[in-house]
C-alpha cells in the first residue's frame, strides 16, 4: 500500500485576526457610550414623567415611569403660581443679547490675535487667558459695587453688560481663525479688501461651526445663570427664571413636585431645542477648534 502523505492544515484562528480584536474594541466602546447615554439620559425622563404626575404618585413605590393619570394641569399651574411669562421674557432678553454681544466682541478680538500683528499680542492673550482661572465669586463684591455706581441695579444693562465679553470665547474663535490660510488673507488684500470686509465676508462664514459652539456655551450659561441676577435684582418684575423656580420650594406646605418639575421642564427647553438645532455645528466646532495654535 503506497504511502500516503496527509498535510495537516492548520485552521486559521479568526478569534485572533485583528479585524476581531478591531470589532471587539469598537463594540466595547460603543457599549461603554450606550450605558452612558442612558444614565444621562434618565433622569430627564423621570423629570418629565414627574411633571405629569399627581402629588401620590411621585413617591409611590414601586416606582412608575408612567404616570396613571397624566396631569397637564402642572404646567397651567406652574405659570399661575409665579409670574412665570415675565420670568421668561427676561432670561430670553438676556441671554439673546449676551449672545449676540459675545459673538461680535469676541469675533472682534479673537481676529485681532489671531490675524494681526502688535506690541504685547503674546501678553495680552495670556492675560485674557488667566481670567479664566478666576472664580466668579472672587469677582462678585468689586462686579456689584461697579454696577452699583453705575446706577444698574434691577436693569438690563446690569444683567446683560458684565457678561458681553468671554475669555474662553475669544480663545475659541482665535483658533478657529488661525486655521484660515494666510494665502487667502493675502489674495483678498490684493483685491483691495478691508480686513473689516475680510472678516465679514470671509473669516465668519469659514467659522460658522465654531460661532455655533460658542453661541449655544454663551445662550446656555446665561440662561441658567442663578447667583448674578439673584443679587442684583430687587423687583420682581427683573427677576429670571432660574430665580422663579425658588416658588416651587416651600418647608411650610410642602413642595409640589409635579408642579415643580413642570417648571423646570419649561426652563430647559429653549436649551434643548437650540442645542439640537445646531448640534451638527457644534459638534463640528468644538472638534475644529484648537487644531492649530
Amino acid at each position: 500500500m503506497d504511502n500516503i502523505s496527509v498535510t495537516k492544515v492548520k485552521p486559521h484562528s479568526f478569534f485572533k485576526s485583528k479585524k476581531f480584536k478591531s470589532a471587539v474594541g469598537k463594540g466595547s466602546w460603543y457599549l461603554v457610550l450606550t450605558i452612558s447615554a442612558i444614565v444621562v439620559v434618565l433622569p430627564f425622563i423621570w423629570m418629565a414623567s414627574t411633571s405629569l404626575k399627581g402629588p401620590g404618585e411621585v413617591f409611590a413605590y414601586p416606582p412608575k415611569w408612567l404616570p396613571q393619570e397624566w396631569r397637564f394641569q402642572n404646567y397651567v399651574d406652574a405659570f399661575q403660581a409665579a409670574p412665570f411669562a415675565r420670568y421668561f421674557y427676561n432670561s430670553t432678553i438676556v441671554a439673546l443679547c449676551v449672545t449676540v454681544g459675545q459673538l461680535v466682541s469676541c469675533s472682534l478680538a479673537a481676529f485681532a490675535f489671531a490675524r494681526m500683528e502688535f506690541k504685547g499680542k503674546g501678553f495680552l492673550f495670556s492675560l485674557f487667558l488667566s481670567t479664566t482661572m478666576i472664580s466668579t465669586q472672587v469677582t462678585l463684591v468689586p462686579s456689584y459695587l461697579i454696577i452699583q455706581k453705575l446706577h444698574w441695579i434691577d436693569t438690563y444693562q446690569g444683567l446683560i453688560v458684565p457678561f458681553i465679553a468671554n475669555a474662553f470665547g475669544i480663545f475659541m474663535l482665535r483658533q478657529a481663525f488661525m486655521t484660515i490660510p494666510l494665502e487667502l488673507e493675502e489674495a483678498s488684500k490684493l483685491d483691495g479688501c478691508s480686513r473689516l470686509r475680510f472678516l465679514w465676508q470671509i473669516c465668519i462664514p469659514l467659522i460658522k461651526p465654531t460661532l455655533a459652539a460658542q453661541a449655544l456655551f454663551a445662550f446656555m450659561g446665561n440662561w441658567n445663570a442663578y447667583l448674578w441676577p439673584l443679587i442684583i435684582t430687587n423687583r420682581e418684575e427683573m427677576r429670571t427664571l432660574q430665580i422663579g423656580l425658588r416658588y416651587f420650594v416651600s418647608q411650610e406646605g410642602g413642595t409640589q413636585w409635579g408642579v415643580y418639575m413642570a417648571a423646570a421642564m419649561i426652563v430647559i427647553l429653549p436649551v434643548v431645542a437650540i442645542y439640537f438645532t445646531v448640534q451638527k455645528s457644534f459638534v463640528e466646532g468644538i472638534a475644529t477648534t484648537g487644531l492649530k495654535g
